[in-house]
């Protein structure tokens, strides 16, 4: 299964296009590809299901086999992917390298995805760094957990029984955690300010030990500035 749980799907939704959507995220954590069992077990449906499932994919260049009948992405995503955000990360990718080689660790952008996630849209590593942190774009992560996700609370209302960690970010006007996305990595978030009508961004940095929070956390407080700029 992919790395959050997907929900059953109920009144009003499509059960073949959910175990659809199922597989080709199953095998977004599988890039070496799966065997058709692998598949029909990894999303809980019978071989046959299955077999009907990535044959349609096939057909629409979603999926492919190799000659050891083993299944993997298709070469048809690219073309769907590549209008998805495309002006937010054109805007974003220079800021996001000038932010990596300020603070020397990886920057990323971070979109919120619905109410209880938020999904890696880009990351930028340091050219300069002799080590750093790398993410996979399009994870998804739970919205409470990590410095993206809190920024984009802090910039909500006050609610009761809010984390501390929220409530500080609002104050200062960054997120900071620790370990919460990855074992030891530190993560220095702040929401980039737009329109009521976008959907909530953040851009931060990912490093393995943050030795001055405040200064890393004033530099991606003004980079989330000049993005939200070049986005008006």
């Amino acid at each position: 299964m992919s790395e959050t749980e997907v929900p059953v799907p109920s009144g009003g939704q499509s059960k073949t296009l959910h175990h659809g959507l199922q597989v080709l995220e199953l095998l977004v954590d599988h890039p070496r590809g799966l065997t058709l069992t692998e598949i029909a077990e990894g999303i809980g449906v019978h071989r046959t299901v299955a077999h009907r499932l990535v044959r349609t994919l096939e057909v629409h260049h979603l999926c492919r086999r190799d000659r050891f009948k083993r299944i993997s992405l298709g070469t048809g995503l690219v073309r769907l992917a590549e209008p998805v955000e495309q002006d937010l990360r054109t805007l974003a990718r220079p800021v996001l390298e000038e932010l990596s080689d300020a603070g020397g660790a990886s920057a990323h952008l971070v979109v919120r995805e619905n109410a209880e996630q938020v999904r890696m849209l880009m990351i930028v590593e340091p050219r300069q760094a002799r080590m750093h942190v790398s993410f996979r774009s399009g994870q998804l992560d739970p919205i409470g957990r990590g410095s993206a996700g809190l920024a984009m609370l802090a910039a909500e209302p006050p609610s009761a029984g809010e984390r501390e960690e929220v409530t500080r970010a609002r104050g200062r006007g960054y997120a900071v955690s620790s370990g919460e996305i990855a074992p030891g990595i530190t993560g220095i978030s702040a929401v980039v300010p737009a329109g009521r009508e976008a959907p909530a961004t953040s851009i931060g940095l990912s490093l393995f030990e943050a030795t001055d929070a405040a200064g890393l956390g004033a530099l991606v407080v003004a980079a989330a500035q000049r993005l939200g700029t070049l986005l008006r």
